[in-house]
């Protein structure tokens, strides 16, 4: 789902943070004094918990090694190709030539330059909206199991699972009175109030586009200007979004009071089809794959043009900000709506990005359902056999990934046997600025494999020459996923087992216990993840220079001994 994490605060919930991933609840982080790009730094040299890029590269180039170009896709909502700090990265299809109306490298789609839109129509028209997959699945099979007595024992174990969905879907829609669910009047009011307050300020300002920290800086001195500062600096600041323009900041407010008003909607008809109405292709085909368009920015590039900064916006340019990883090229394919993203579109994505030759894939988006689960496990053990890497956002609900759902997941469901293509990523912080643990970051002793910062990460963001903080695992995410091209780039012998190997093997343990998300509660982080460590750049380089070029995971000799406290094993 392309939208927002939402903060408890104001009324019940409030807004923008990550712009792609779950509409779920996250409690307000405390504002921290850490810089811009503090995900980069290092513990010892720095004062900050980030992954220790600088300090990677200086034991690359003590190497002498050098690096090779690698091709990483993101799926996502869009990306800004004109970005000062992205247009030169972009992957350009060497097969195609622009503009031309023609499918000239014959792999099914026409002018496919810097990627693939899946959620647009042929006529250039492109799907923004849609509905939750819940209220899909809900409607779809109502009038099959709705007030019908079903024997169980009797179905296939496909229908078992179906109906199994169905009803989780029903409790969703329809409730069991237990949940307390938002309040969409408070919400509307609330959103009413930010826009006027809005207006207020972009008067009392005397410009339409500002930001937090000009709101932080600004002396009102009337009643009116006094109240729209309070209110709208409290936003800006619960959010960690001091950097974002107001018209973002609204306009996601807006969105997420949409899809609330869709959620309420359901319950008593079937979403509108805003994807099929525009892309006209078969959905329960997945063999129809001649749909979509190449305009892979679209209307709504925030979220992967934040992603793609994060993993390889150009280093050492003195523009922005620094990626992770330097010699990328990023393959956009937009999959990803304000909305639940579809099973078809994902898994289409997934065998685009690999037949096109991505090594690292970027999943930053998420659902609670999947009824099309076997097309992307199908598509997952297809990048498996291509030794491609698929990375994953946790997600941001606060919750325990190893029983709750999280699609997709690397857990095969016909066989339930696990890719070993794929790491989960949860959301890390810094003491300064909320804790090791983003308190909305999901976990998993088992099904997340490691953390890596998600909170006040500053990337690039649509604009041209804008960049501005966002906070989620869709921001974790790409950190790891950068870090793993960059390992790709000076190891391009490393297979996607060995990658997550690197990086799994050497992640940083804090000291003492983190807050478990969503609580109070003070656990080890190995309660949290499986490697119970934050992702470390420098110590993953380290172990990948023991392996051995022949895709064996055992070092080709005793790693060193690394010099901050690592999971041992």
């Amino acid at each position: 789902m392309n939208k927002l994490v939402k903060v408890a605060g104001l009324v019940t919930a409030l807004v923008i943070a990550d712009h792609t991933s779950f509409a779920q609840q996250e409690k307000s982080i405390k504002t921290g004094d850490v810089p811009k790009g503090w995900h980069l730094l290092d513990k010892t040299k720095d004062g900050y918990y980030g992954i220790s890029i600088n300090k990677a590269y200086e034991f690359i180039h003590s190497k002498n090694l050098k690096g090779k170009t690698v091709v990483v896709a993101i799926i996502d909502s869009g990306i800004d190709t004109l970005h000062e700090d992205l247009k030169d990265i972009l992957w350009v299809n060497p097969k195609e030539i622009p503009g031309n109306g023609i499918d000239d490298d014959g792999n099914g789609y026409i002018d496919d330059v810097h990627g693939w839109n899946f959620i647009g129509g042929k006529d250039g028209k492109n799907v923004k909206q849609d509905s939750y997959e819940g209220a899909r699945v809900y409607h779809m099979f109502k009038s099959k199991y709705e007030g019908k007595t079903i024997d169980t024992t009797q179905l296939s174990a496909d229908d078992k699972d179906e109906y199994a969905m169905w009803l989780k879907a029903k409790k969703k829609i329809e409730g069991d009175g237990n949940e307390e669910g938002v309040d969409l009047v408070m919400l509307k009011r609330a959103l009413i109030s930010a826009q006027k307050s809005d207006s207020v300020m972009r008067k009392a300002l005397n410009k339409e586009t500002y930001t937090g920290n000009d709101v932080d800086t600004f002396n009102a001195v009337s009643g009116s200007d006094k109240s729209a500062k309070g209110a709208l600096l409290y936003l800006f600041k619960a959010n960690q979004m001091m950097e974002t323009t107001n018209k973002e900041f609204i306009d996601g407010f807006e969105e997420f009071v949409s899809g609330e008003e869709r959620k309420a909607e359901a319950k008593e008809k079937a979403p509108q089809n805003y994807r099929g109405d525009i892309t006209h292709d078969n959905e329960q085909d997945i063999n129809d794959r001649s749909y979509g368009n190449p305009d892979v920015m679209a209307s709504t590039p925030f979220h992967g043009t934040h992603v793609a900064g994060i993993i390889g916006a150009i280093r050492n340019n003195g523009k922005g900000m620094d990626g992770v990883a330097d010699n990328v090229r990023i393959m956009m394919i937009r999959a990803v709506p304000d909305g639940d993203e579809h099973d078809k579109d994902i898994a289409l994505a997934i065998r685009y990005a690999v037949d096109n030759g991505a090594k690292v894939v970027n999943m930053s988006f998420g659902k609670d359902f999947s009824p099309q689960k076997k097309w992307v496990d199908e598509a997952v053990k297809y990048a498996e056999s291509k030794g491609v890497l698929l990375v994953h956002a946790a997600g941001n609900d606060a919750k325990n990934v190893d029983t709750a759902d999280n699609f997709p997941n690397p857990i095969m469901r016909s066989t339930h046997t696990q890719a070993s293509n794929w790491i989960t990523v949860g959301a890390s912080g810094d003491p300064r600025a909320g804790g090791f643990t983003a308190s909305f970051s999901n976990y998993g002793k088992k099904e997340v494999d490691v953390f890596a910062p998600g909170v006040k990460i500053y990337s690039s963001i649509p604009g041209g020459n804008t960049y501005g903080n966002a906070q989620g695992t869709s921001m974790a995410c790409p950190v790891v996923v950068g870090t793993a091209a960059f390992l790709l780039e000076y190891f391009p012998y490393l297979t996607p087992q060995q990658l997550k190997y690197c990086i799994t093997k050497s992640a940083q343990v804090p000291d003492g216990k983190v807050k478990k998300p969503g609580t109070d509660e003070l656990v080890a982080l190995s309660d949290l993840s499986e490697s119970g460590g934050i992702i470390n750049a420098y110590e993953a380089a380290k172990v990948a220079a023991t392996l051995d070029p022949s895709g064996k995971t055992t070092p080709k000799k005793p790693s060193p001994k690394p010099t901050l406290k690592n999971k041992k094993g």
